[in-house]
């Protein structure tokens, strides 16, 4: 038997069970809305029940993973059975999701435990600095969704972001990159702090020190590269000083980066970068691709599919990332990405395949941090995570990336069941983060592309249609510049009004290439709407004309433009249209305007906002 000990041992009275009949009346089973879904949910009575006590048991099967728990609730009490501390916290953030309104739960009876071993969100703090207030409520979202790792990079070009008492020029603004929280770090205390609060959560957190790429910091301050002997010995100082401030057993792991860089001797330069950091009783995580790293490194596969594809049989540790970023696609579109995406490559855990990291960089500065999770979609996409991870499985072979299936199939519905899971979660749990979501649907499209060398013509489903994927998917050329024009159908049984979030872009958050806000009376991109031969009016913009580039701006002074909620379809308020009584016409047009622009439309009934309107009246 496995065995721990834990202070909740202790029976938590709850009020009295005479109560029951008086306020646990039966409206909705929230043992159907769970995420992550546990592995076995039963349902053991009808009427919901006000438990008298919670008590946890720690005597498991020796074959218990440790992350495993069992949940159990009757009329007389809740008991948990839990592998380790960690699981006993998992149980609770299922009981958590159980819990009505009146503090009552339904009677069930649950088995859990995770696919993967790790499940992990990753924050830059390096281009733009959080601080510990936005750290800790996105360690708080992990946790409630049972993601177990906390990937910090907390370093890249514009600042390092920990104290330095050996090189203090590290943490000097004059050597950081003017307008990105110059100055701004985490001392020793604030980063035990931050662990200590995210073990309390289920959570360990890996910091990253990237090296020797995304350092222009590094080189202002010191007049020389990390791949240097000079560099390697500041480097071997800080490293040293962060291990002994920051002891194994708060911090097991450290994430050495390695990527998107050339050096002259890499072979040299990453044996010596992970050796010192092993040295200090640490495992080292790399970028994959990156340098080359030995098979001691676990590798985080970070570029869109193409690298998993070759991991059918991989000989080294690895976490999966390929999935792509949350700051690169449509935050409605992208939890069907990563609901459709098979973790690992294969789907279920190994001694090589440990779990994966949802990441979210910000290339660009943002002004407002407390909108960062909005505009990137981080609640939706880390339930689709959760999701995902949580309980692995191979998904729709026949399933491209942004392209989503048709309504009705198997795929869909299943993808339909998840989000009225979310729908619950915004509506009973975390509305504020949720304030930007839809679901989406799959109606059919016809589609037409045209470009100087004719028409064509192909069938797509969904409320968002990625068109560039489309082009990939049918062989199109999306560099000809097509124009698209999209048709469906849409039936209403009365005269009405319903509301519709309408996109015509979809900006990378990491870059400003795109053709920002229209001219006044405009959509994005030439594009329009028209319902039934009548044109629809595009919102007045409060900064038109702005924010069109029409290159990379990496690196560049427009970088430094934050986005604000405008240049984002999403955080815009959804646009009233009327239907009539039977068939309504629907039709966008739009063009490709220049290489790199995000090709896209999107259609969306927003349900939320119909009803809100409905209320009001």
């Amino acid at each position: 038997m496995k065995i721990f000990s834990s202070s909740s041992y202790l029976p938590v009275l709850a009020a009295a069970v005479s109560l029951f009949a008086a306020s646990c009346s039966v409206k909705e089973n929230p043992a159907g809305n769970l995420i992550p879904m546990p592995k076995s949910v039963e349902i053991t009575g009808k009427s919901m029940v006000r438990p008298a006590e919670t008590v946890v048991l720690g005597d498991v099967p020796d074959d218990w993973g440790e992350e495993r728990y069992s949940l159990s609730v009757s009329k007389e009490r809740i008991e948990i059975r839990a592998a380790s501390p960690k699981a006993e916290i998992w149980a609770r953030r299922t009981l958590k999701q159980l819990e009505d309104e009146n503090g009552c739960y339904p009677q069930v009876e649950i088995e859990d435990w995770p696919e993967f071993p790790l499940r992990g969100f990753m924050w830059d703090d390096g281009r733009n600095f959080a601080g510990k207030d936005i750290i800790k409520h996105y360690l708080d979202l992990m946790s409630d969704y049972k993601l177990n790792l906390f990937h910090w990079h907390l370093t890249d070009y514009p600042a390092w972001r920990m104290e330095c008492r050996c090189h203090p020029e590290l943490n000097d603004p004059a050597y950081q990159r003017p307008g990105r929280d110059t100055g701004a770090f985490y001392t020793y205390d604030d980063i035990r702090e931050i662990i200590e609060y995210a073990g309390s959560k289920g959570i360990t957190v890996m910091p990253e020190i990237d090296m020797p790429g995304h350092s222009s910091y590094f080189a202002a301050a010191f007049g020389c590269g990390m791949d240097s002997e000079k560099g390697k010995k500041i480097l071997e100082d800080c490293i040293d000083e962060f291990c002994n401030e920051i002891p194994a057993d708060m911090c097991p792991y450290i994430h050495i980066g390695s990527d998107e860089v050339r050096i002259g001797d890499p072979e040299s330069f990453m044996a010596w970068a992970q050796e010192t950091v092993r040295s200090h009783g640490r495992t080292t995580f790399v970028w994959e691709p990156g340098l080359p790293a030995d098979s001691l490194s676990v590798r985080q596969i970070w570029r869109d599919g193409s690298v998993m594809e070759q991991l059918s049989a991989p000989d080294f540790k690895f976490v999966d990332s390929s999935m792509g970023y949350l700051n690169y696609y449509d935050p409605l579109l992208f939890p069907a990405k990563i609901f459709f995406h098979t973790p690992c490559y294969v789907g279920r855990s190994d001694e090589n395949a440990l779990g994966g990291i949802l990441c979210m960089w910000n290339d660009v500065r943002v002004a407002d941090k407390n909108r960062t999770e909005h505009h990137n979609g981080l609640a939706a996409g880390m339930l689709a995570f959760a999701e995902r991870f949580w309980n692995g499985g191979r998904t729709a072979e026949k399933y491209v990336g942004t392209v989503l299936p048709a309504d009705g199939t198997e795929e869909m519905q299943s993808f339909e069941e998840f989000q009225r899971r979310v729908a619950w979660h915004r509506d009973h749990l975390i509305p504020e983060e949720l304030t930007y979501w839809t679901p989406l649907h799959a109606p059919e499209w016809k589609v037409v592309f045209s470009d100087p060398s004719g028409e064509t013509e192909i069938t797509a489903y969904g409320d968002i249609l990625d068109l560039d994927a489309l082009c990939t998917v049918h062989g199109i050329d999306p560099g000809t510049m097509p124009e698209c024009v999209v048709r469906r159908t849409i039936r209403s049984d009365k005269d009405c009004v319903k509301y519709f979030n309408i996109g015509f872009d979809s900006p990378a958050r990491s870059n400003r290439i795109s053709d920002g806000v229209p001219a006044q009376g405009a959509w994005p991109n030439d594009g329009y709407v028209s319902v039934n031969g009548e044109r629809i009016s595009p919102p007045e913009w409060k900064e038109p004309g702005a924010y069109s580039f029409h290159f990379n701006t990496w690196a560049a002074p427009e970088e430094e433009l934050p986005y604000t909620d405008e240049q984002l379809y999403w955080m815009n308020d959804p646009v009233p249209v009327k239907l009539r009584k039977g068939d309504n016409a629907i039709e966008l047009g739009l063009r490709r305007k220049f290489r790199g622009q995000r090709f896209h439309v999107a259609f969306i009934e927003n349900e939320k906002a119909e009803n809100r309107d409905k209320k009001s009246r």
